[in-house]
This record gives structure tokens, sequence and C-alpha cells, in this order.
């Protein structure tokens, strides 16, 4: 396991770098501060998923109104029409359309709970139409590349996560993420389209990309012309957009004639479970991270980036400080959220570096877990290129982070 090995590695590196300087600098300090840091980590850990657990059953709360109330069942009937265009070797009339029209809805809406089954229930229907059973289909690989290109309207974890820390406005990163996270869908839509020779100019996969692409794009215009904007637009119009979507929810319950009031309990049941769940997870990585950094390893990784980018030209390294989230995200998620979390304590949760970071973690999915577990499930061996789609996403989603950072935490950046 790909992950097995990075923890293990963090701490043998972070080892032989205090050796190194133990011997060689006579640095007598350095194990005690590294164990003191173990312990510091852990302690972070709990603290930082028992304040989380607060927030995290609000939002799933929310969520579960917008779940038993229709939210991703019209969400499912609005796709639909795209749906039938970018799988064609999939019956319309086919169970696994509305197994992954529901599993990407739920991964819209931020439901991880709710999207994981229903994700491999459409890999395991997928399979029924696949002829040779160990290699991925067409269908199968636009599946998970656009799974694992995590696009999330709300990021609820990430706002509940920025809120625990402290942060002064948890919804500013919501705009940027919601950019990032569609260009690295759209990224891998147009990669997988293209290896499978399908048609993207047909009028109705334009209708939908087309007019996506138009208003993120005239958004992105509007707002690199009109500097005084960004501020309203990221923070108010950010808070307003999330506020409506939980109105829209209670009301779409009401009109569903559920009990919102109960559903809400209920959803709210799932954030404790999931906020006691992440404990181990974050500790573990927290530890790891803290004993990386401490010794030195982070660091100089950081600073060889940042030397080489002056190096080419590059006048702003603000940025680097905040890519080792984005390298940890395609390989785990927990992981990533903890490197997010330690840069919150390291350089402030709404400092440019904490704001990227954030953005980082909600720009993308975990491509090589998804990968692992969704074929994984259906015996598929042989994947094709599904991973390099899955990568390409990444990518995209790393770069147009970087960029929208600058363009809506300007005021946060220094200029090296």
């Amino acid at each position: 396991m790909l992950l097995n090995r990075i923890w293990i590695g963090m701490f043998l590196i972070a080892v032989v770098m205090a050796l190194g300087k133990l011997i060689f600098w006579h640095d007598v300090q350095i194990f005690p501060t590294m164990i003191s840091s173990l312990f510091d980590a852990a302690k972070s850990g709990f603290e930082i998923s028992l304040f989380l657990t607060g927030a995290l059953c609000l939002w799933m709360g929310f969520m579960k109104i917008g779940e038993d109330g229709g939210a991703i069942g019209k969400m499912a009937k609005l796709v639909a029409p795209l749906f039938t265009k970018i799988f064609p070797e999939v019956p319309k009339d086919h169970p696994a359309i509305g197994s992954m029209m529901m599993n990407i809805s739920a991964n819209m809406l931020g439901l991880d709970n709710a999207a994981t089954p229903m994700g491999l229930k459409a890999m395991k229907e997928l399979q029924t139409l696949n002829p040779t059973p160990e290699v991925a289909t067409n269908a199968q690989i636009m599946f998970l590349v656009l799974n694992a290109s995590g696009l999330t309207i709300i990021p609820v974890s990430i706002l509940a996560l920025r809120a625990t820390n402290g942060s002064v406005s948890p919804a500013e990163v919501f705009l940027p993420i919601l950019i990032a996270t569609f260009f690295a869908t759209l990224a891998g839509l147009i990669y997988v389209a293209v290896k499978q020779k399908i048609n993207l100019f047909n009028k109705v996969v334009l209708a939908y990309i087309g007019t996506l692409t138009a208003l993120i794009v005239s958004l992105m215009l509007f707002l690199t012309n009109n500097p005084s904007w960004i501020e309203p637009i990221s923070s108010v119009g950010s808070n307003v957009i999330l506020f409506a979507v939980i109105a829209l929810f209670i009301l779409l319950g009401v009109r569903s004639k559920i009990n919102v009031y109960d559903s809400f309990i209920e959803g709210a049941k799932g954030g404790f479970d999931v906020a006691i769940s992440i404990i181990p997870y974050l500790v573990g990585m927290l530890a790891a991270i803290a004993v990386f950094r401490v010794c030195g390893a982070l660091e100089m990784i950081t600073d060889v980036i940042k030397w080489s980018l002056e190096a080419v030209g590059v006048m702003t390294t603000s940025f680097v400080d905040a890519l080792p989230v984005a390298f940890m995200k395609p390989f785990s998620g927990s992981g990533a959220r903890a490197l997010m979390v330690e840069s919150f304590s390291t350089y402030g949760v709404d400092s440019f570096v904490g704001k990227l970071a954030a953005t980082f973690q909600g720009s993308t999915e975990t491509t090589f877990y998804v990968l692992a577990v969704y074929f994984g499930a259906v015996k598929v061996k042989n994947t094709r290129y599904a991973a390099m789609g899955g990568i390409i996403a990444d990518i995209v989603g790393a770069l147009t982070a970087i960029f929208v950072a600058y363009l809506f935490y300007t005021n946060n950046v220094e200029v090296v």
C-alpha cells in the first residue's frame, strides 16, 4: 500500500536527519523536540476531531435533509441528458445510469457516505456490460475519472475545519474550490473523451459544459478586471450561496412532506460518527508530518522547490508552502487533510498558505484510492488509461487552485 510506504518513509527520513543533526551538528535537543512534537500532534488531532464534531453534525444534518427531500434525485434528472452522451456504450434504460448520476450528485453535495455505496453499485452494474471482466471498459474509465476529479459544490469538511480552526470567514474558500474542482473535472472529461472519441461538440454536451465554463470564466475575468469585488464575492457571496442551498434543502423537504427536523437529527448523528472515525487517521498523519517538519525535511523540500522556481524567474513562491497538500491528495484524503490542518497551525488558517492549502484539498479527489477501491470491487486488473486521466485532473486542479488563490487571496500574498 502506497500510503503505508509514505507514512513509514516520513518517520525513517526524520530519524536519519535527526541522527545527522545529533552526530554532526551536536543538536542534543532534536530528539526531545521530536518526541514532544509527537505528543503535541496526538493532542492536536484529538482536539481538532472533537471541535469538528459540531460543525460536521450541523452540515451533515442539512445534507440529510437535502438527500431525503429529493435534492440528489433532482440533480440526477438535471444531468441525465449529458450522461447519455458521454456514456454512449451504456443503454439509456440501464440501471448503471441512475447509480452513476446518484453517485456524482452525492459527491457534488459532499455526501461522501452516500456517494461511495452508490459508486460501488454503479461499477458493479457497469461490469455487467463488460465483455472482458479483467479489463476496464470505456464507461468505467469515464465514470472513475469523473469521480476521481472530485467535482464538489459544497466542501463540507473543509469549511468545517476552517471554522474549527478559528477562521474569520470559513466560506471564503468556497468559490475558489468550486472553480478549481470544475476545471479539474473538465480536464479529466476532455482527456477521456479524446481517448474514447466522444464528440464534445455535440449540442447537448456543449450546452452543459459550455454554459458552466462560460459562467466560471466570466466570473474570473470580471474579478480580474474588478479586484475591488473579489472580497465581497468571495466572502459575502459564498455565504449567501451556502445559506441559499440550506434554505432550498429545507423547502424541498417541506414540499416532499418529510419530517425535516428528524431528517436533520439523523444526518447529524452521521456527522458525529464521521468526526470520531477520523481521529486515528488524523492523529497518525499529524504525528508523521510533525516529526517530518521538526527534523527539517519538509522545509528542505520546499526550499529546493522555491530555489528552483526562483532560478527560472518565478518572482513569487508563496504557494510552495501549501504544495505538500497537493502532493498528498491523490494518495490519501486523510493525509492531505492532516497536512492542511498542519498548515493552519503553522501559517494561520486565514493566511495565504492556509487558504491555498484548503483550496488544494478541495480541488481534486484521492485519485489512487478511488481507482483501487472501485476497480478492486469488480476485480478489474487492467485499468488502461484511467490513472492518467485522474492524474491530469489532479494537475489541472492544483494549477487552477494556485491561479485562483492569487486572484482571490492577494491581500495575504508576500512576494519573495
